[in-house]
């Protein structure tokens, strides 16, 4: 085998590789994911029961780095009880699980559209047993929300979104603007909730210091070992792994798979600066920020319940996104809350806020901040694990 051929993939790991592009390309996911592992987006097939069928629509929600950390209590009759997954959370990137309950607000907001679907209403009670505490060291098992089924739900058009809402991971073209018209049509999808915002620009003149923003605020994360290693950690490689554990980061391009399969895809360590796979996750950031036609945001207060209704308002972004044939996907690097990110995060206050003083406790909090644009290539489904594996019955 060439010499040449030869780089330096991630901490000591050796790979071989035809052309630095294809390396670039590893981060894009394939559309060709095995058919058993994306069932779920084929909707609730053979469930006759109310509730397991909303469910199983509220399982595509979006969350983060698709830990999908949701368990679904059904055993109260006409009741659906939620609750957090412990072991499916992100102690180093998310310390004080707020993004973890933005992925639950998500899957409420789902929940409430597939139950009123069918005709069903509910009333949806956070934090029935008190929020759980700050720190995500110190969680237990109380319930996030109680879902109480009623009579005449009222049916919601964004529903017709919910099983072709995907979020894309590649760039955007830049060849087509989001016009300001799209961008207001994609905030009307809101419904007011009280101390929330949601807000977003189109202007050029802003556009520039968000994506600089984005870029800079990767190589943070990329860079800090153990926020690195979490995303290691979660990486599923090719079709076998893929659909053994359904979640996490899946990656099934073809140069990736023949990595794994010669037993060079190394996750014992992050990418060395300066290393061929730091350069390759480097140059995938830099495209996604590069190629950002937009941005939109969702700003509020900061209590466990602001979290959730931020949840709720996001997953709602990007149904509306999604009939208006926008990509949407979330940049959260300069959001996440450990201290390596510090400066970012103020800076992300800032930029969307319009703040230049630091940000004082009291102020807004940026909740969700993710970037719009028209994807070039069909944006594929993610993996879900199957409908059991969330339900208490």
């Amino acid at each position: 085998m060439n010499r040449r051929n030869f780089i330096r993939l991630a901490g000591g790991g050796t790979v071989v590789a035809a052309t630095a592009g294809t390396l670039a390309a590893c981060g894009v996911a394939s559309p060709h994911y095995p058919a058993e592992a994306v069932e779920a987006w084929q909707g609730p097939v053979g469930e006759t029961e109310v509730r397991r069928r909303a469910v199983a629509y509220a399982i595509t929600a979006p969350n983060p780095h698709n830990l999908q950390p949701w368990v679904v209590d059904l055993r109260e009759d006409g009741v659906i009880t939620l609750r957090t997954d412990r072991e499916r959370v992100l102690p180093h990137t998310d310390p004080l699980g707020r993004q973890i309950l933005i992925g639950h607000g998500a899957f409420l907001e789902l929940l409430v559209l597939a139950l009123a679907q069918q005709g069903v209403g509910s009333d949806v009670l956070l934090w029935p047993q008190g929020p759980l505490p700050a720190a995500l060291a110190d969680w237990d098992d109380r319930p996030v929300a109680r879902v109480t089924l009623k009579p005449a739900g009222q049916p919601d058009a964004l529903f017709a979104q919910v099983l072709h809402r995907h979020t894309p991971k590649s760039d955007f073209d830049m060849a087509r603007t989001v016009t300001p018209d799209v961008l207001a049509a994609l905030l009307a999808s809101q419904r007011p909730a009280a101390g929330l915002q949601v807000g977003g620009t189109v202007d050029a003149a802003r556009l520039e210091p968000l994506r600089t923003l984005c870029w800079q605020s990767a190589q943070v994360e990329l860079l800090t070992p153990r926020t690195m290693m979490e995303s290691i950690h979660l990486t599923r490689v090719g079709p076998a792994e893929i659909l053994r554990h359904r979640d996490g980061i899946s990656l099934n391009a073809p140069f990736v798979r023949a990595v794994a399969a010669l037993g060079m895809f190394d996750r014992s360590a992050p990418p060395a600066e300066g290393s061929a796979a730091y350069k390759s996750a480097m140059g995938r950031f830099e495209g996604h920020s590069r190629t950002a036609m937009g941005f939109v945001w969702i700003t509020g207060g900061n209590t466990r319940g602001d979290q959730i209704d931020a949840g709720r308002a996001y997953v709602r972004l990007q149904l509306q996104a999604t009939a208006l044939g926008v990509g949407m996907h979330p940049m959260s690097q300069a959001l996440q809350e450990f201290a390596e990110m510090a400066p970012h995060y103020e800076r992300v206050h800032q930029l969307v806020l319009g703040r230049s003083a630091p940000r004082a406790p009291e102020d807004a909090t940026v909740q969700m901040f993710c970037r719009i644009g028209y994807p070039q290539d069909e944006v594929p489904a993610t993996p879900r694990r199957p409908l059991r594996q969330f339900v208490q019955a």
